[in-house]
């Protein structure tokens, strides 16, 4: 047998020793802690730290497995840190099918069957979105995609793909993600020229500031050429407000751009909280969020699919496509900045056909009635307090006690929390105040696992105190 083969035999064999493993692990996660208990940088480095081997190991290669799950943070339901999905076993489902047939979703004659699901997924998603006839690509990620989102705004409003960068301004809100100042980074805009928009007392982008950045702007001789509005800021879960914000770019011919990596799906569950988000040229999101995909899957959508050409169209001879037929000449390379691409649609084609799409809407509308019933328990206890109203699904708040240094003591807390192991959450800072996070985007969740936040806060903060 040649070095690297691997009969079917003996892959039969592994496969189902691993779908064994992983489905006792998925039986096991909500007995398990929210984060490993006693876990240090050496105790990892120690386990997994080595020098490659250079004999085979065979099966035994797979020996650690065990260590390397309980050493990672587990999709327990009461993981609420961040804006992370949990995870869909049917999804890595897709993901093992799709590295075994092992596509390069890069155009239609490097995977036909590939490059056709992916565009069925693609309008599928911007259909549940009030986005129809939208086109677009899924992505590493949302950071992949709001770079490519205002690439396609520089080359529109500023075109720089011949000559370099002429300049121009970009607009989004205190509260915007920090891919927006990352993105202006790379595409040679540089950070200045991202203007950071103050919030109003709903952490939204504050619309007469927004104009008066603008119109300075224009008086100095500056050249403004896009809006980013969130559709879910990171901290709060905020909304943008997109049907003024929409005006004021046509105003003004700016590109549109809405970030909603964290909340625009949620767009299934409550439309009327996304009203205008067909008027964007370009957005945003991820089905590793709120449709519970495995990591590694993000989405832009965009209106016109010449934009996307205009940015990243660019075809040496050796990936010239023969084919006349339209179906058959199409190719991702030339609508995004990836060659190769893996084939991230099978697991959310799978996922949205196994359990409907129907599902998926009672679930996200679940999670928001789940921040609510959080924020509910925060506000009845009196040593809590609410920092931010609770738009979607995250719930920002903090531990009161008079006389302590309420940053210090919720920072204390919320380490105590996380060596505990029973929940897990995120931090913000809201208002220049530390605040404790929990965002709700897990299928697994409960109403028990929610309200299990307020008691784990409740006795970690006395033991800080204590």
């Amino acid at each position: 047998m040649a070095p690297l083969d691997l009969s079917p035999a003996d892959f039969r064999i592994l496969a189902h020793q691993l779908s064994d493993f992983t489905a006792d692990y998925l039986d096991s996660l909500p007995n398990l802690p929210a984060f490993p208990s006693n876990l240090s940088g050496e105790a990892v480095n120690h386990l997994f730290t080595m020098e490659v081997p250079l004999a085979p190991m065979g099966e035994h290669a797979f020996d650690p497995l065990a260590d390397i799950f309980a050493l990672a943070r587990p999709n327990s339901p009461r993981f609420f840190g961040y804006v992370f999905g949990s995870g869909l076993p049917i999804g890595a489902l897709g993901d093992f099918a799709a590295s075994v047939l092992n596509q390069n979703v890069t155009a239609w004659r490097s995977g036909p069957s590939a490059v056709t699901i992916e565009h069925t997924v693609v309008r599928w998603l911007a259909d549940a979105v009030g986005c129809h006839g939208f086109s677009g690509s899924l992505t590493g990620g949302g950071s992949q995609a709001n770079l490519m989102g205002l690439c396609m705004a520089r080359e529109a409003k500023a075109p720089a793909n011949e000559h370099g960068t002429q300049g121009g301004v970009i607009y989004c809100s205190d509260e915007a993600h920090m891919s927006m100042p990352k993105a202006a980074m790379m595409l040679g805009l540089g950070q200045k020229n991202v203007r950071r928009i103050p919030v109003n007392d709903r952490f939204q982008m504050d619309l007469a500031e927004l104009r008066a950045a603008i119109e300075r702007d224009l008086r100095e001789g500056n050249r403004p050429i896009a809006v980013v509005a969130s559709a879910g800021t990171v901290s709060t879960g905020s909304i943008d407000p997109l049907p003024e914000i929409a005006d004021i770019c046509a105003e003004h011919s700016l590109w549109l751009h809405v970030d909603g990596a964290y909340g625009a799906l949620a767009a299934l569950a409550a439309p009327e909280k996304f009203v205008a988000l067909n008027r964007a040229d370009s957005i945003s999101l991820d089905p590793h969020k709120w449709l519970y995909q495995p990591a590694g899957c993000g989405c832009l959508l965009f209106r016109d699919p010449s934009a996307a050409r205009r940015a990243f169209s660019h075809t040496e001879d050796y990936a010239r496509t023969l084919s006349a037929d339209p179906i058959e000449s199409f190719a991702f390379f030339e609508e995004s900045m990836e060659l190769s691409r893996p084939f991230r649609a099978l697991k959310i084609w799978l996922s949205l056909r196994y359990f409907g799409l129907r599902a998926f809407q009672q679930r996200i509308t679940e999670d928001l009635r789940l921040a609510k019933v959080l924020a509910d328990a925060i506000s009845a206890e009196p040593q809590l307090e609410l920092l931010a109203p609770v738009e979607l699904s995250a719930v920002c708040f903090r531990f009161l006690r008079s006389g302590a240094h309420l940053d210090r003591l919720n920072l204390a807390t919320l380490e105590r929390v996380t060596q505990r192991g029973k929940v897990y959450l995120s931090n913000a800072t809201i208002r220049g105040q530390f605040a404790l996070r929990a965002c709700i985007v897990n299928h697994r969740s409960t109403e028990g696992d929610v309200l299990a936040v307020v008691s784990e806060v409740l006795q970690a903060a006395n033991e800080v105190s204590a």
